[in-house]
């Protein structure tokens, strides 16, 4: 079991960067790695592994789920009104509805089998376009309109309505009729009379279980310290959303995992500070836990089946994407202040598949359903096609249908490169050096350490080496030196390098000195656009 574990992180790991380098998204490389060391192929993977695939899919969905939770905006939600709701009902529902009429004729399927399928294959894809979406806001594409907490929320209520409607129709399937329900009074309904009531109350319970748990973690977490640091907090926080998901598949009255991404959202109120590091701690879990993922899933699809069905099923999924999804996106966003590049926008933004297909794609089979084969193989045959374009897509339409606008850095993790530019010469080395390798280690920053030769003197080039081999021992770090006016030429490198900061001295220990760096500090702190941290008399001042 650990030789296989060891296979799924460090080939997932690698032939995933591959693929990354060759401008695919990762998750190619991943998903053909878990084919290859799937039972299909090498069978490299014990069957302990396989056997736990579902519920490490359920962790890693967990994971996602709080990912995007932490990550919306309600400020931009209550700006789009109905968008966002509207977004999480139609378009599934107009492609399931589409796939179950198409496959009436193309595998002579009854409706109710259809719509399984529909169900199966309309599901949108977490683990694909929480990450989507979440990179589109740490960029700003779309954040003005809200264009993607729109589509993190209504993939999340997606995803609710459909998962019910699929169990819903397994159970009628599983029992070759109506299923009946009796009410007091001699009252019966039908469990499809029932739906939208049991629609709304998992939607409503997930949001309330949610609520209550982002609450009970800011009192643990916050206000009774009962963790030391943000590993602690993402454990703990980690654990209690697993939970959610864990109860709610015991008792199925409301939906654990939008319980879990309610969680993340109201944390974001209740605790901004806490949501932050939550934030960054569960970046960390979803490399370890997308790896998993995308490999069993590749693992799980049958390529023998995918090879009857291709052009058939290629004809099924266009049917529910071009027919039927596009026109309840069109519902979805009418009346709203879109434009008709941000509606185009939701064809590679929300149509990817990946994450319900593979964790319900193969039940119908498995509990004997006519047709159960088709929907195993035209769910993996989604995945496959969706969530590598869906995946590549977002990325590569974003800019070019979505307008730009400002980054709220409290609502998303912005990834940022920290680059200290450290203005040396022979008198304030230390000082300044010793600044900016505690600013670097603060921020997991690098250096640039820049010395401008006004006349040659080797001999105190040397000694800054060797100063900043010693200080800057376990930063990266690189020693520049260059000839010219010393205020322009450190302004000049560190706007090519694109510093974060500059860091010199502003006085030296000898009178002359004392003149010329003074006089270099105040012409750098005139003219430079990038903030200057001063040094005097062994403290720092950021100007």
């Amino acid at each position: 079991m650990l030789a296989s574990v060891l296979w799924i992180l460090m080939m997932g790991f690698f032939v995933g960067q591959i693929a990354r380098r060759l401008g695919a998204p990762p998750l190619i490389g991943m998903i053909l790695v878990g084919i290859i060391l799937g039972p299909q192929v090498r069978n490299v993977i014990s069957q302990d592994v396989l056997g736990a695939a579902d519920e490490l899919r359920t962790l890693a969905v967990m994971i996602i789920l709080m990912k995007a939770g932490l990550g919306l905006d309600r400020e931009k939600l209550a700006q789009q009104g109905t968008v966002a709701l509207r977004l999480g009902f139609l378009p599934a529902t107009t492609e399931a509805i589409a796939i179950a009429i198409a496959s009436m004729v193309i595998f002579r399927l009854d409706f109710p089998t259809g719509l399984l399928l529909g169900c199966v294959i309309g599901a949108e894809s977490p683990a694909v376009i929480v990450p989507g979406m979440l990179r589109l806001k740490s960029l700003g594409w779309g954040v003005t309109k809200g264009i993607p907490d729109a589509i993190l929320t209504g993939s999340a209520l997606s995803d609710v309505l459909l998962l019910l409607v699929f169990s819903l129709l397994l159970s009628f399937l599983g029992n070759g009729g109506v299923e009946q329900i009796s009410l007091p009074g001699g009252f019966t309904l039908t469990a499809l009379q029932l739906l939208p009531l049991q629609i709304m109350m998992q939607i409503l319970l997930g949001v309330l279980f949610g609520y209550l748990a982002a609450r009970l973690l800011v009192l643990l977490l916050t206000k009774q310290n009962w963790t030391q640091n943000a590993v602690q907090d993402t454990l703990i926080a980690a654990g209690l959303a697993l939970l959610l998901v864990i109860v709610a598949h015991a008792v199925p009255y409301f939906s654990g995992y939008l319980a879990a991404m309610a969680m993340g959202f109201f944390l974001i109120e209740l605790d901004a500070p806490l949501a932050r590091r939550l934030r960054g701690g569960f970046d960390s879990l979803w490399i370890v836990a997308e790896i998993f993922l995308f490999v069993l899933l590749g693992a799980t699809i049958q390529l023998q089946v995918l090879g009857k069905i291709l052009l058939p099923g290629i004809l099924i999924l266009a049917i529910g994407l071009f027919i039927g999804r596009m026109v309840g996106w069109y519902l979805s966003t009418l009346g709203s202040n879109w434009n008709w590049r941000e509606r185009l926008f939701l064809l590679p933004g929300n149509s990817a598949k990946a994450t319900v297909q593979a964790a319900i794609g193969a039940i119908p089979l498995a509990q004997g359903i006519v047709g159960g084969e088709i929907i195993l193989a035209i769910a993996a045959l989604s995945i496959l096609i969706t969530a590598p374009l869906g995946a590549w897509a977002t990325m590569t339409f974003a800019p070019k249908l979505l307008t730009k606008g400002e980054v709220d850095p409290t609502k998303v993790t912005v990834a940022t490169h920290t680059l200290f530019l450290a203005a040396v010469d022979a008198s304030i080395t230390t000082e300044v050096l010793t600044k900016v390798a505690d600013l670097a280690r603060r921020s997991n920053g690098e250096v640039i350490v820049l010395h401008v030769i006004n006349t040659s003197n080797q001999r105190a080039v040397e000694q800054i080496r060797k100063q900043a081999k010693q200080l800057l021992s376990d930063i990266k770090y690189e020693l520049l030196t260059t000839t010219g006016a010393v205020p322009e030429e450190i302004i000049r490198v560190a706007q090519e390098h694109h510093a974060t900061a500059i860091v010199m001295g502003k006085r030296g220990h000898q009178p002359w000195e004392q003149v010329l760096i003074g006089s270099v500090s105040q012409a750098v702190l005139e003219a430079s656009l990038i903030p200057v941290i001063l040094l005097e008399n062994r403290k720092a001042k950021s100007v």
